[in-house]
C-alpha cells in the first residue's frame, strides 16, 4: 500500500497568467500558498482474489478489466501514461469538496502520479511531480487549465511562482517571518459558497478572451510584484493585501462571463457591507470557495451575515506532496521523508 498525502492551495494574485496561452507569449506570475487540507490517494497491487481486475474509488466505483476503460480521466491517462501493469485498486479521500477553487483536480493528479510512480520505486522530486503533471493535464488529457495548482500541490509552501515564455518557471518562496505569516492567516476567512463548477469550462472561455484582456491580465501580473513587497515589509499593513485583492476580482471579472454571477456578488457585496477589505472567489471562478480578507474585529459581523455559508478553518505554507505511507512488500513505514519522496532541491 502508498499512501500520498498533497495539500490544497489559495490563489492570491496572478491567476490568468499561468495558463501557457498566455505566458508563453508575455509570461507570468502568481502569489499563493498551500494550506493545511489534504488530497489523499493511495495504490496497491489488487490481490487475484476478485472478479474485477482493477479497482478506481472516488466519487464513484468503478471496476474495469483495463486501464483504458476507466471512466476517470486523471486516473486513466496516469495509469496508461506511467506503464503500470493491470491489477492494482486505486482510492481518493480529500479533505474539501471538488470543483471547489482549491486547485483539487491537479492536487489529485499530482497524488496519484506521487502514488504510482512509488508503487513502481520511483523516487519524486517536487519539480518532477509539478512537471510531470502539467505535461499529462495539458498534453495528455488535453484540458484548459493552468500551472500554478500542479507546483503549489508538489512544492507547498508560500511562494511567488514566474512562469517563463519557454514553458519553465521558478519558484521563490516568500521571505516571511512566523509573525508575518500569522498576522496574514489572521486576516482570512474562507467560506464554501456551495455552487460548483468546472474549471475547464469556465477557464476556456477566459482562454478565448485573452487577446481582448491583455491591459487587465497585465495588471494582475503587476500586483503579483506589488503583493510581494507588501508581504515581505512588515511595516505594510496586511489591509493593502485585501483592498488589493478587491482590485484584482474586479479585474477578473472582466475577463469572462462566468467568472461571477449573482449569487457570488451578493457574498462578496455582504461581506464588504461589513467591513471586509477585499476578496476573492478561488480558482476559474463561477462558485466554489470564496477568500476574504479582513480585520479580525470585523470576523464576527461577517461570519454572521455569512451564515448561511460553511466556513473552513485552515493555516497557509503547508509542505508538498508526501508519501505518508510507504508499504511496498507488506513492511509498512510512516513518515514525512520516505525513500520515495524528497523535498525541493533533492
Amino acid at each position: 500500500m502508498i499512501i500520498s498525502r498533497t495539500p490544497f492551495r489559495i490563489s492570491l494574485f496572478g491567476g490568468g497568467t499561468d495558463y501557457p496561452a498566455w505566458y508563453r507569449r508575455h509570461g507570468g506570475a502568481v502569489i499563493g500558498a498551500s494550506i493545511n487540507k489534504y488530497c489523499y490517494v493511495s495504490i496497491r497491487s489488487l490481490p487475484p482474489f476478485f472478479a474485477h481486475r482493477n479497482r478506481i474509488v472516488y466519487s464513484q466505483i468503478e471496476l474495469p478489466q483495463r486501464f483504458d476503460e476507466i471512466q476517470h480521466p486523471a486516473v486513466r491517462a496516469i495509469l496508461l501514461d506511467q506503464n503500470v501493469e493491470n491489477g492494482v485498486e486505486v482510492q481518493h479521500h480529500g479533505d474539501l469538496p471538488a470543483r471547489a477553487g482549491m486547485g483539487s483536480s491537479s492536487t489529485f493528479t499530482v497524488g496519484l502520479l506521487h502514488s504510482v510512480r512509488a508503487h513502481k520505486g520511483l523516487s519524486s522530486t517536487a519539480e518532477i511531480l509539478a512537471q510531470e503533471s502539467i505535461r499529462i493535464e495539458q498534453d495528455v488529457i488535453r484540458e484548459d487549465v493552468g500551472s500554478q495548482d500542479q507546483i503549489w500541490a508538489a512544492y507547498g509552501g508560500v511562494n511567488l511562482i514566474r512562469f517563463e515564455t519557454d514553458g519553465a518557471f521558478q519558484v521563490t518562496p516568500l521571505p516571511i517571518s512566523e509573525d508575518r505569516q500569522a498576522d496574514l492567516e489572521s486576516h482570512m476567512l474562507l467560506f464554501f459558497t456551495g455552487l460548483s463548477r468546472l474549471a475547464p469550462t469556465i477557464a476556456k472561455k477566459q482562454i478565448a478572451n485573452m487577446d481582448n484582456r491583455i491591459s487587465q491580465l497585465r495588471t494582475m501580473r503587476q500586483m503579483v510584484d506589488e503583493a510581494a513587497t507588501v508581504l515581505e515589509n512588515p511595516k505594510r499593513p496586511i489591509r493593502e493585501i485585501g483592498s488589493m485583492l478587491g482590485d484584482a476580482w474586479k479585474l477578473k471579472k472582466e475577463l469572462a462571463d462566468t467568472v461571477s454571477n449573482p449569487a457570488v456578488d451578493g457574498i462578496y457585496a455582504a461581506a464588504i457591507e461589513c467591513g471586509a477589505a477585499g476578496g476573492k472567489l478561488l480558482g476559474a471562478g463561477g462558485g466554489g470557495f470564496m477568500l476574504i480578507m479582513a480585520e479580525p474585529r470585523t470576523h464576527d459581523a461577517i461570519r454572521d451575515r455569512l451564515k448561511s455559508l460553511t466556513e473552513v478553518s485552515f493555516k497557509i505554507g503547508s509542505p508538498g506532496s508526501t508519501i505518508v505511507i510507504y508499504e511496498p512488500d507488506g513492511l509498512e513505514t510512516r513518515s514525512e521523508a520516505t525513500p520515495v519522496t524528497m523535498g525541493r532541491g533533492a
